[in-house]
């Protein structure tokens, strides 16, 4: 079994989107995926209550309990399991990062993100876990995306080729329990998430 931690010690980047829409992927490429949702928030968890379908698992858990929600996760027949953990607290984002075999760090095109990423950074190389950013809520003009690919540059971090747009289909697809993936199969969130999950997947040999 396999484990991606969706991570930022910074909020309102998108962990969570990325974390159901990576989940689904998953499970639409043939892995049983476990989505582990550490953020005393349960967003995740939020959207499992309104999605009818039963898959991906969604489960509830604090990062001190996370060694033995993983082991039931793969007890029950998970052949991946995605993290998704919540901001600030840099001992949970450590716990994560420690069970992860993958770290990826979603990254608004801002200084603000930019800015933040970094503390997220020093946890990674602590875990000694290979992490990539993936720019995520790019807008749809201007060159903030390039800028910032520039700035990461200076981190030691891959940035993935993937970028993942500002679409409110994220929105509407979040609130009926789906993923863009399932709400606009054709549509470019749809696209995106696809092409980003192929990416990781690539990345980690799965």
């Amino acid at each position: 079994m396999k484990t991606i931690a969706i991570v930022s010690r910074k909020g309102g980047t998108g962990k969570t989107t990325l974390a159901i829409s990576l989940s689904v992927a998953a499970e639409k490429a043939g892995h049983t995926t476990a989505l582990i949702d550490l953020d005393p928030q349960a967003s995740a968890a939020e959207w499992r209550d309104t999605r009818e379908d039963d898959t991906p698992a969604v489960i509830s858990a604090h990062s001190s309990r996370l060694q033995s929600t993983l082991h039931l996760a793969k007890e029950n027949g998970a052949t991946l399991t995605i993290l998704d953990t919540a901001p600030h607290t840099e001992s949970a984002v450590l716990d994560a990062a420690d069970a992860a075999d993958f770290a990826v760090i979603p990254c608004k095109p801002s200084l603000i993100d930019l800015r933040a990423i970094r503390s997220t950074i020093k946890i990674i190389n602590l875990a000694d876990v290979p992490a990539h950013v993936v720019l995520n809520a790019v807008p749809p003009r201007g060159d903030l995306a390039v800028e910032t690919r520039k700035a990461i540059e200076h981190y030691g971090v891959v940035c993935a080729p993937c970028e993942i747009g500002s679409r409110i289909a994220f929105v509407h697809s979040y609130i009926s329990g789906l993923t863009v993936q399932e709400y606009e199969p054709r549509g470019k969130a749809s696209q995106e998430i696809k092409a980003f999950y192929k990416y990781i997947a690539k990345e980690m040999g799965v």
